[in-house]
């Protein structure tokens, strides 16, 4: 299969899911559901999946479920169509030279190699995702950048790239899923899931993560202060001062003060102050990064003014964090970050 999203078959697909321990549970099954779907609707084996693990037996999620899975020793030999991995909490520390050598086995014998959430991680440090472009979930896309300069990392809910095909988890793994379905048995069978599934809008191609139209619950921020937000999260290493800012969108520091407060429930320099610390946290949890260069990355030229800006927002200091911040929840020594006003 040399693109997923475009290359229609009466063959059964099969798909081959590998799960890493504390993956993301909500994110694998929501991904299978549709292709369940299709197969159900049509009365058909359109699509076989099977799930594995590096090491298989019961592999545990980030919620706390488990779910049964084959060792990777076992299907290594075995052709599938659609390779994916799903990873989130820690995807470093899965990267092993038999999971390499399997994917690798895989790409040349013509399957589609993909990933859930943090499986790019995997993918890239194989090798297998070199001048490609790939999506991982915003929390960790400045990681991403960092780590892996060499992939066209996007915020975008999914990417497809030839037989590279990336989603950054959460609901966009339906949308992910349809848009396969779409590629593989065409519109009809895609659409009849995505009713099935009362998933009434796909997303397209190219849907950004982060689109900036309104909350999903609440109020839309007005036009200006979405301008403003982006004028900051474009000027996160070398921050503008808020003046400077206001001049960039064309209002007086006291009016974007007040719609701040309004709309966003912060000021406006904490909220530039919390997203840039956002950005930190990413990087001390997901990179070895030394941390005085994350700080300078995230716009402190203090290392002090960072890390206690960090506990402030964060409950823990950075040095803390790169340790526990890379625990799953249910694992983690309690309490914890306790957010502080």
């Amino acid at each position: 299969m040399q693109n997923a999203t475009d290359n229609r078959t009466d063959k059964t697909v099969k798909i081959l899911v590998l799960v890493t321990p504390s993956f993301n549970m909500a994110a694998t099954v929501g991904f299978l559901d549709p292709f369940r779907a299709a197969n159900y609707l049509d009365g058909r084996s359109h699509f076989q999946w099977q799930l594995v693990s590096p090491t298989g037996g019961v592999c545990l999620a980030s919620n706390g479920m488990s779910m049964d899975t084959v060792a990777l020793s076992i299907v290594q030999e075995t052709r599938y169509d659609i390779v994916i991995v799903s990873s989130s909490w820690a995807p470093e520390t899965h990267k092993s030279a038999p999971l390499n050598a399997a994917l690798w086995r895989w790409a040349r014998q013509g399957s589609t190699i993909g990933a859930i959430d943090t499986g790019a991680f995997i993918l890239a440090e194989a090798g297998l995702l070199k001048h490609r472009r790939a999506t991982v979930h915003y929390e960790h896309i400045d990681a991403m950048i960092e780590l892996f300069p060499d992939v066209g990392t996007s915020e975008e809910l999914f990417v497809f790239d030839g037989n590279r095909i990336t989603c950054c988890g959460g609901g966009a793994v339906v949308d992910f899923a349809l848009h396969i379905i779409r590629g593989t048995h065409g519109d009809e069978l895609a659409n009849a899931a995505a009713r099935y599934l009362f998933h009434q809008t796909v997303r397209p191609v190219g849907a950004l993560q982060n689109p900036g139209l309104a909350e999903p619950i609440g109020q839309l921020a007005p036009g200006v202060v979405k301008r403003a937000i982006a004028v900051m999260e474009q000027n996160l290493e070398a921050p503008l001062s808020i003046p400077e800012i206001c001049a960039a969108v064309g209002i007086s520091q006291r009016q974007l003060n007040r719609q701040f407060t309004t709309y966003v429930k912060k000021t406006p320099m904490l909220y530039y102050r919390d997203i840039r610390l956002d950005r930190a946290r990413g990087l001390v949890t997901q990179t070895e990064i030394p941390l005085a260069e994350v700080a300078v990355a995230s716009g402190f030229s203090s290392q002090v003014h960072f890390s206690r800006a960090y506990r402030q927002r964060f409950g823990l200091a950075p040095r803390s964090d790169r340790v526990e911040g890379r625990v799953p929840f249910e694992f983690r020594a309690w309490p914890m970050h306790r957010k502080t006003d």
